[in-house]
């Protein structure tokens, strides 16, 4: 069945071309349509388009379809081009006419944009309860190895000293200005569509303020070209913020990967989290980490390709923006895994206590010992001088003693106002 059906059936080749693998991607939109046909509908009845005897009819058999979804139960049937058209086809099976009525002051093009909104929506308000699982556990961490010195690196030379606390802290704040992403395009997602139908408005006196608080946005697109404009958009909002979110992940599994060589040996898993090989016995290899940061890195794609996908389209419109689906789609998913995943393997972590005596590091000490210096009334540079002729004679002997106090630095890191901050952001989504 095909809403748009006017006598006459597509060749099968343009058909298959042209829905591709829609309806399978559909079933994730279905209980979002029906969410947004309850809203249209009671709308409908208010401006007299239908009976209440027809309103009432109309929610409990949407009110089964919901729970047939709910079940796991529901499919598009052979011959059904859409997740619309079959919710339409099931009312229509059950009441009729009265079914037929469903579609008048709508579109599918604002039908499939308010389903989207409305599953975009609920997409990042999942991610980010992903994202707040792993910033409280790099806070656990955090407060639990505050006191572990490692190696800090600048061009991966050993620069000066840091601390797990301070390493796992900073993928905990960069979380933060994540979520701000995460937060962006939820607003972004969160302005209702419908009544824009294909994108022209429609002489029905509609009363979009109603299907506005039904369906919870927080506003309306008002401008009905605006309204239809936002396909793409908001596609392209959620994929920045997956993306910000992946290139935050993939750096830290980087990091995972090269703290676990042996020629570093600050981390450890269980052996049972670790992969083997084939040939040398020895191996334990950070597998999980490594696939992580190809996932994520395959993630900060997503604005490009959709950008591409959308560069330059005409107004009102285009079935290009079909394909949306198969890019944004998958990318919510394969985003929470890797986040769950690093949350469960930093379950558990092993760090190497006192990495620091090792004699290779005593160079991290050399900035200590310029500021002790400028501390006990020495110029700035004059210290700089009298500890680099040390280091280049080979006399430099570090006197091993760390004291940070500033804000966000070893010995104070913040962690209570970094996740007062988390907290902050997590409001603008609720």
């Amino acid at each position: 069945m095909k809403l748009w059906s006017k006598g006459f059936e597509p060749d099968k080749m343009i058909e298959e071309f042209t829905v591709g693998n829609d309806r399978e991607l559909d079933l994730k939109l279905a209980r979002y349509d029906v969410m947004g046909s309850m809203a249209h509908i009671r709308m409908l009845e208010s401006i007299g388009l239908l009976s209440g005897d027809e309103l009432k009819s109309l929610l409990e058999a949407l009110e089964d379809i919901a729970a047939i979804i709910e079940r796991g139960e529901f499919t598009i049937e052979p011959g059904i081009e859409d997740v619309h058209s079959q919710v339409e086809f099931m009312l229509t099976q059950r009441l009729g006419d009265t079914g037929k009525k469903i579609h008048s002051g709508r579109s599918r093009n604002d039908q499939v944009l308010v389903d989207l909104k409305l599953f975009i929506r609920d997409e990042l308000k999942t991610t980010s309860q992903s994202i707040k699982h792993l910033f409280d556990r790099l806070q656990l961490l955090s407060e639990k190895h505050k006191d572990a010195l490692m190696p800090g690196y600048t061009h991966l030379q050993i620069a000066m000293p840091s601390s797990f606390g301070l390493w796992f802290g900073a993928y905990a704040e960069a979380l933060v200005d994540d979520m701000q992403m995460i937060a962006a395009a939820y607003s972004i997602a969160n302005q209702n569509p419908l009544g824009s139908a294909a994108g022209y408005g429609s002489s029905f006196p509609l009363n979009r303020t109603m299907t506005t608080e039904l369906l919870g946005f927080e506003t309306m697109h008002y401008n009905v070209v605006a309204a239809q404009m936002s396909r793409g958009k908001t596609e392209r909002a959620a994929g920045m913020a997956i993306a910000a979110v992946a290139s935050t992940l993939g750096r830290f599994a980087m990091d995972v990967c090269m703290w676990m060589c042996q020629n570093f040996a600050f981390i450890s898993f269980p052996d049972e989290l670790t992969t083997g090989s084939s040939i040398m016995p020895h191996k334990k290899n950070p597998d999980v980490f490594e696939i992580m940061r190809g996932k994520c890195n395959r993630l900060q794609s997503i604005p490009n390709e959709i950008a591409l996908l959308t560069a330059n389209l005409p107004l009102g419109y285009n079935r290009d923006l079909q394909l949306l689906k198969d890019i944004i789609f998958p990318a919510f998913s394969e985003l929470r895994s890797c986040l769950d995943m690093c949350d469960f393997m930093l379950s558990h972590i092993k760090v190497k206590e006192n990495i620091l005596d090792d004699p290779k590091y005593d160079y991290l000490f050399t900035v200590e010992d310029v500021n002790r210096l400028a501390l006990g009334g020495m110029p700035f540079r004059e210290a700089y001088r009298t500890v680099g002729m040390q280091v280049q004679n080979g006399e430099y002997v570090p006197t091993r003693s760390v004291s940070h106090t500033h804000e966000g630095s070893i010995g104070n890191l913040c962690n209570a106002q970094i996740a007062a901050k988390m907290e902050t952001v997590m409001d603008k989504m609720s």
